[in-house]
């Protein structure tokens, strides 16, 4: 027999506990019945919540980027779950991934690796494909564009230095800083990183563009700066 919510202690209630103990006390289906807010009278919104989360597909059961994944069909396939309630929970995804983005990503200045780490970390850590992204910045190391270059399977993204310096050599920028993430959680360049980071090298100090640094996102706030492991820069930014 479902358990309503209005038959709960006061102590187990979402929105009780989440009034007492704060939302950090409150677990993922326990936040998102709060979400879906109303059950039906075979499942009570915790109920529903608990379904929607068995759609993660993820190895990491905690990762709920999948929320955002979802389609409205995939959604409103569970009983109970109807358009709006699906609309509300991609809205919340949605805002939860505007939060955790820079407020004001250009315009700033990169002094470091950890500079970049800390900007791209929240959004490239917990993805389950390998992305890339392309830095362009001014003489004076203030990020002015930043252009999604690819995205690949769960092992690999393309990087090829025709598609990396297009635009940079179009802007006529002086610098640019490659990052991309491993979906594996290990930041530690693979080969592949390796040569790839030659070529492009190589290639832009012929078009008189410096390559500053080429980051590698991995999980729990770890990264690696293959430039730096080629030891061809120092730990700063000149």
């Amino acid at each position: 027999m479902t358990i309503k919510m209005k038959e709960l202690p006061d102590s187990e209630k979402p929105y009780e506990k989440l009034e007492m103990y704060g939302a950090k006390k409150l677990s993922n289906t326990e936040l998102l019945a709060i979400i879906i807010k109303t059950g039906t009278k075979q499942d009570s919104a915790l109920n529903l919540a608990q379904k929607i989360l068995a759609l993660n597909n993820k190895k990491d059961k905690n990762n709920l980027t999948f929320l955002g994944e979802l389609t409205i069909n995939e959604l409103t396939s569970i009983k109970g779950i109807g358009r709006v309630k699906a609309l509300q929970i991609l809205a919340i995804s949605e805002l939860s991934k505007r939060m955790l983005s820079p407020i004001k990503t250009t315009e700033q200045k990169i002094k470091t690796t950890e500079d970049i780490a800390k900007i791209f970390m929240s959004e490239m850590s917990n993805e389950d494909r390998e992305i890339a992204k392309l830095i362009i910045l001014n003489s004076k190391n203030i990020i002015i564009k930043i252009i999604d270059l690819s995205i690949g399977g769960t092992n690999y993204a393309v990087l090829e230095p025709k598609t990396v310096l297009a635009e940079p050599v179009k802007m006529q920028a002086p610098k640019i800083i490659l990052i991309h993430n491993h979906p594996s959680g290990d930041p530690t360049p693979s080969e592949q990183d390796f040569r790839t980071t030659d070529r492009i090298y190589e290639a832009a100090d012929i078009m008189g563009i410096e390559l500053l640094d080429h980051v590698v996102i991995g999980k729990n706030n770890r990264y690696e700066s293959i430039m730096f492991q080629k030891k061809r820069r120092r730990r700063e930014y000149s």
